[in-house]
This record gives C-alpha cells, sequence and structure tokens, in this order.
C-alpha cells in the first residue's frame, strides 16, 4: 500500500510516522530514502513512546503519513492540520467507508482531502505485522494539503 502511494504523491523528504506501530510503513519510507521519525502511544519496539495528540506542532517541511487506529481517524487528521503549516501533506491509509457519515461531512467541507487513492483491489492491512488471509475492506489512500481548498480528486491505483 505504501508503495502504491509513493508511485502516485510526491511528499517531502522528511516523513512523521505517528501511530507507527511495529514500523512497518517507517521502514518502506526508509527504504525509499525518506527521513523518517516515527513514534506511537504503545511501545512496540518501534519509535519514540508518545501520544500524537500530545504534540502541539511538528517540524516545518515534515509530511506526515500514517494509518491511525481507525476508530480515531478523523481525530488523527484534525490534529494533523490544527499541528501542520499551510501546504503540509497529510496522507493516512484508511477504510474507503471514511468517505461516510455525517460526523465526517462537516471534516471534508471544512478540510476536503486534495485526492483520495482507492485501490481498486483488496489490500490487506495487517494488524500487529500479522497479514494472514484475504481481505473484506475496500481501502484508500486520503491525502490533504494543509490549506487546500476546491473539490477532492478521486483516482485508482493498482
Amino acid at each position: 500500500a505504501v508503495e502504491l502511494l509513493l508511485q502516485n504523491e510526491t511528499f517531502s523528504h522528511k516523513i512523521f510516522e505517528c501511530a507507527c506501530g511495529e514500523g512497518h510503513i517507517s521502514e518502506v519510507l526508509k527504504s525509499y530514502g525518506y527521513n523518517v521519525a516515527s513514534s506511537d502511544l504503545i511501545d512496540r519496539g518501534y519509535g519514540e513512546v508518545k501520544n500524537f495528540f500530545d504534540y502541539s506542532e511538528i517540524e516545518k517541511g515534515i509530511d506526515i503519513i500514517t494509518n491511525p487506529p481507525y476508530k480515531y481517524a478523523k481525530e488523527f487528521v484534525e490534529h494533523s492540520l490544527k499541528i501542520t503549516e499551510s501546504g503540509t501533506k497529510i496522507a493516512m491509509f484508511l477504510k474507503l467507508t471514511f468517505l461516510e457519515g455525517k460526523g465526517r461531512r462537516e471534516l471534508f467541507e471544512k478540510n476536503p482531502p486534495k485526492v483520495v487513492y482507492v485501490s481498486s483491489s483488496r489490500l490487506q492491512c495487517g494488524k500487529n505485522g500479522c497479514f494472514d488471509g484475504t481481505s473484506m475492506v475496500a481501502y484508500a489512500w486520503f491525502v490533504w494539503e494543509n490549506g487546500f481548498k476546491g473539490d477532492t480528486i478521486i483516482k485508482w491505483i493498482n
């Protein structure tokens, strides 16, 4: 999934992975030459142990790429937009159903994603690094650019 994103979107050389888990996304980003800072609320042996919501700002010129806990995805998006400057890219790997819901509609109207990359074939999203079985869930990369106002573009990948 990360490789598909990188084939379709450009990012700053510096990336913050703020829900890094065991480092799967971070390691792919590093293999592509990105300088990656990683953190997670829970110590899983990778990255700094810190609650993302404790960050009041992040270094200028850093983009965010992550797969946040779906239960808190909206809050991750809102906080990312709050702590970054205009032009910062924020990419979240989320269930396609993130597009639904009255609570998220306000988010999308106020801060529309610049582009949504829909996976045309099912991608596996491993829990704690376990990728057993087939996925019954449709995923997409939602990419915000802080300050963007306009219509969201939807593209299909793979």
